[in-house]
């Protein structure tokens, strides 16, 4: 135990150790800090939103750069599977093949962590007269197996009653490593096949280009990429009930085409993610990084999903 002196010099020699004290506590605080390269791969849908909680990341913690492959969700598998990475945005769920492939490898499964909600938007030219599409007919023009109910094919714009329109129907899509175009795939063309006549693209804001050049075009891209160029067609669903793609349809999933914005993560059973992951994830699942969804044109997660996923990651329990 130290006893301190009322002397000048006594008081000089306590207020040194004292600042000795501080710095040193500061330099353990600093040393505890995340820090390092944190690499990821995976959705290009999810591109500029990862760079974005990327930036966010580093003003939070300067000794993490982000490093970020978006080659398309496909890619985000054999990249947690082979063990480069420990993080993969995704914008549609693993399947089950993927998620099998995963746990042979690792003897445990993969965590899925909701991190955003979007959805995929029918596209035509803003000029077109076309405002609603049911889920029947979209099949009919992008599948030839039409087993969403069609009794034919859609090619011409006059099957459809667009009368400023003749001629033949342009298709524009996502290229097969992306989440958009298995997601559409499932869910538009009740798991059939796509027309060879689609024209693939490795990006969502491609497909908005093609079709703001182009009455004759529909497309599909994510919702946050849509421009002036562009409207996004209503969707009746099976019981003719039509559906926008807006915030509050998509949130709710009442929009046939709303889907969930994934972060898959290898985290062992029993284990809280700690490190730069640990530090991503509790700045995706926060308030700030919860606007940093909605000011990147994706739609937010409610309140009580984000706190059971905070829980569940162990973000918010209390170092003993």
């Amino acid at each position: 135990m130290i006893t301190w002196g009322n002397s000048p010099g006594w008081h000089r020699l306590r207020q040194a150790c004292l600042g000795v004290i501080l710095v040193l506590l500061a330099a353990s605080a600093r040393s505890e800090m995340p820090a390092g390269t944190l690499g990821i791969v995976g959705s290009d849908t999810m591109a500029g939103l990862m760079l974005r909680w990327g930036e966010q990341l580093s003003d939070r913690h300067p000794g993490i750069r982000l490093q970020l492959q978006a080659s398309g969700s496909a890619s985000a598998v054999p990249a947690l599977t082979a063990g480069t990475t420990r993080l993969g945005p995704m914008s549609r769920p693993m399947s089950e093949a993927e998620r099998r492939a995963f746990q042979e490898r690792h003897g445990y499964a993969v965590v899925e962590v909701e991190v955003a909600r979007d959805a995929l938007a029918v596209i035509v030219h803003r000029h077109l007269e076309l405002a609603t599409l049911s889920l029947e007919a979209l099949d009919a023009i992008f599948s030839t197996t039409r087993h969403c109910g069609a009794s034919q094919a859609i090619t011409r714009w006059d099957q459809l009653g667009v009368a400023s329109r003749v001629g033949r129907i342009e298709l524009h899509g996502r290229n097969p490593a992306s989440g958009s175009h298995g997601l559409f795939l499932q869910r538009a063309l009740c798991a059939g096949e796509y027309s060879p006549r689609l024209n693939e693209h490795p990006g969502s804001a491609a497909v908005v280009a093609a079709v703001t050049e182009n009455r004759a075009a529909i497309g599909y891209a994510g919702l946050n990429h849509l421009t002036p160029g562009v409207k996004a067609i209503a969707l009746k669903d099976e019981y003719g009930q039509r559906h926008e793609p807006d915030a509050e349809q998509v949130r709710g999933g009442d929009y046939p085409l709303s889907r969930s914005l994934f972060v898959y993560v290898n985290l062992p059973p029993g284990k809280a993610i700690t490190g730069p992951e640990g530090a991503l994830l509790d700045l995706i699942l926060s308030p700030e990084g919860q606007r940093t969804v909605a000011g990147q044109g994706f739609i937010t997660l409610a309140d009580e999903v984000l706190a059971a996923q905070r829980q569940r990651l162990g973000l918010d329990v209390a170092a003993p």
